[in-house]
């Protein structure tokens, strides 16, 4: 199933150059572009508040968006680039980029966990640590997981869910070229602790 893009709202800005920019600002716009595609570059005007909220939520910079522009086709876009006030940090400038179904983005995906239940280390108290609850992948525009899913089945404690113990979405590939760690069952505090006791028990018999 293809993750829900979710709309970004703009309005078509008449003007160009610096005037045009410093006006939108009076008016608590915040301008931008959106360029490639193959088509001419779009100026744009986002409304501020409107556009800090979105930078509030994060992930701006890696999320897939339908740009929606009155009197234009709907369009997938990303960001990038956010350019700030180098005294307050407010944005004051968008740059966004068509997208294609067949482009290459990277995003970043959240993990579902399943079959807790199943998983002998959670029901001896367990406790699952979610070392990455998202992962960066690498995937084509047109076809975006909603998310990706670790299996808890017979998994133990002090058992480890590696990025490999994942079934991917065709196409899909993360940008981490190693075997990280997804998440791992933890032994209950009681039982660390009778077990740590045990250890210096031995060490103690061996000495």
């Amino acid at each position: 199933m293809a993750k829900e893009i979710p709309d970004l709202v703009a309005e078509a800005r008449t003007g160009t150059g610096k005037g045009a920019a410093r006006q939108a600002r009076r008016e608590h716009h915040v301008p931008g572009i959106v360029y490639g595609g193959g088509v001419d570059p779009l100026p744009i005007n986002l409304k501020y508040n409107y556009l800090l909220k979105h930078l509030k939520a994060g992930r701006f910079l890696s999320t897939l968006f339908n740009l929606k522009v009155e009197g234009q086709d709907d369009v997938r876009v990303i960001c990038r680039g956010v350019q700030r006030d180098v005294v307050k940090g407010l944005p004051i400038h968008v740059d966004l980029m068509r997208l294609r179904r067949t482009s290459r983005i990277k995003l970043f995906i959240p993990v579902e966990v399943i079959n807790a239940d199943k998983a002998p280390g959670i029901k001896r108290g367990g406790t699952l640590v979610m070392v990455r609850p998202e992962v960066e992948l690498e995937v084509t525009a047109g076809d975006i997981p909603e998310k990706i899913v670790a299996d808890l089945t017979g998994r133990e404690i002090g058992d480890v869910v590696h990025i490999e113990d994942i079934t991917l979405p065709e196409g899909a590939k993360p940008t981490i070229q190693r075997n990280f760690v997804i998440a791992n069952i933890t032994a209950p505090s009681g039982l660390r602790s009778a077990e740590d006791e045990a250890a210096d028990e031995e060490a103690e018999a061996e000495a």
